[in-house]
């Protein structure tokens, strides 16, 4: 028998969401709730939680900017207990984790049965700490399935279950619905917000995404534990965050999460607030970012080759200004590299490294981002007053010189 879910929550009147929030607000037990879990506790410090009577349960989503976000539905939380809090929390940062809410999503017709399958996969990690409306491998209408598999897995199964029901419809031996999601109800959680992040910003949610599973898995490997985790999740998370890094992409991502905008008046549109009388207002969005090249002696022709060829292609997202360096920065070869421009990799220095004068030089002259291509063989530089990324090669990013929070992406041209 399918077990019943939550029906969709009413909206709630303002005073109504702030009563609920009063009977349980999760910012302030999410630390309490996660107190054995380093790696989901890492992971929930990046995640916005916002109290909404708009969904019955919970969820999590990509937002316009790119930002990831979970909506809880206070008075469902406040009904459960602190096992079952724990577990739900869980059950929605391991969606982000497995990359549900920002991969590719199923064709029209099949949502309610991925949803099914990405639960699934996900709850036989939570045995004994979920609702008791979860679907569960092993358990109800999902008897026949195993506990562990993937999503993809679980969605070949159902859609497999749909495709013979239909078969012995056709063939007059059945009378059901022909869905056979339909008998086993339906996701408890709230999935609608998938897929909703478009183009730049789903490119950078993804990013985001990647970076803050790698970090959440380093505070895990720092404590020693990785709480109710499984090996078998431990492994994937690992493969994950230990796979090839496409470069290119997060130069983007770099560049994107760096802009600002400048307005500027202009006649050629309306003003809406005093049409006929003000100008209009344009906004631009740009970032000015500074690329610091290590110049020096041991960084390799082929990195900086490989390096030069992909800001041909970056040139067309943005304007650079390029900061040659060893010792100190060649100030005669600092150059605007215009939108769209094409140029040639070359080398000007040959001495030792010393990140400080780039950085003073970045700081000085009110850059948006700073991304700095080095084998990182010299001493931690002075803070930056804005996004600093490093770039190197893999070998040299496995064993940097100094530790650092700051990102370090590993290029592969070796």
């Amino acid at each position: 028998m399918t077990k019943p879910v939550p029906s969709p929550a009413p909206e709630m009147t303002p005073e109504e969401l702030a009563a609920a929030v009063a009977e349980f607000d999760l910012n302030r037990h999410t630390a309490r709730l996660l107190t054995d879990e380093p790696f989901f506790a890492a992971l929930s410090r990046r995640i916005n939680k916002k109290a909404s009577g708009a969904i019955p349960t919970a969820g999590v989503r990509v937002t316009d900017d790119g930002h990831f976000e979970m909506l809880y539905n206070p008075a469902f939380f406040a009904k459960l207990d602190d096992v079952q809090r724990a577990g739900v929390l869980k059950h929605e940062f391991y969606h982000l984790v497995f990359e549900h809410v920002t991969g590719r999503l199923p064709d029209a017709g099949m949502s309610k049965m991925w949803n099914i399958a990405t639960d699934l996969a996900i709850n036989s990690h939570l045995v004994g700490e979920l609702p008791e409306q979860c679907c569960m491998p092993g358990e109800g209408p999902f008897a026949d399935m195993e506990k562990g598999k993937s999503a993809e897995h679980y969605f070949a199964a159902l859609k497999k279950k749909q495709e013979e029901q239909d078969e012995q419809e056709g063939d007059g031996e059945g009378g059901g619905s022909g869905d056979p999601s339909d008998q086993m109800g339906d996701s408890f959680d709230d999935h609608s917000g998938w897929g909703e992040g478009q183009g730049a910003a789903q490119d950078i949610a993804k990013e985001r995404l990647k970076e803050s599973v790698k970090k959440a898995a380093e505070e895990a490997q720092k404590a020693n534990s990785w709480g109710s985790v499984s090996s078998q999740c431990r492994r994937d998370i690992i493969d994950r965050i230990a796979s090839k890094v496409d470069w290119r992409k997060v130069l983007r991502y770099f560049i994107k999460t760096s802009q600002r905008s400048n307005k500027t008046r202009t006649v050629k549109r309306l003003n809406k607030r005093y049409p006929y009388i003000h100008a209009g207002s344009k906004v631009r969005r740009q970032a000015r970012i500074a690329i610091s090249i290590d110049q020096s002696g041991s960084v390799d022709d082929g990195m900086l080759a490989a390096f030069f060829s992909e800001l041909n292609k970056l040139a067309e997202l943005a304007e650079f200004t390029v900061i040659p360096f060893d010792t100190e920065v060649a100030e005669e070869y600092i150059h605007v590299w215009k939108r769209n421009e094409k140029r040639k990799w070359v080398r000007v220095r040959y001495g030792g490294t010393d990140f400080n004068p780039p950085t003073k030089y970045v700081n000085d002259h009110g850059f948006d981002g700073h991304i700095v291509l080095t084998d990182l063989m010299a001493p931690k530089p002075i803070p930056s007053k804005c996004q600093r990324m490093w770039m190197t090669t893999k070998r040299y990013a496995e064993r940097p010189y100094f530790q650092t929070n700051e990102r370090i992406i590993a290029i592969d041209c070796e």
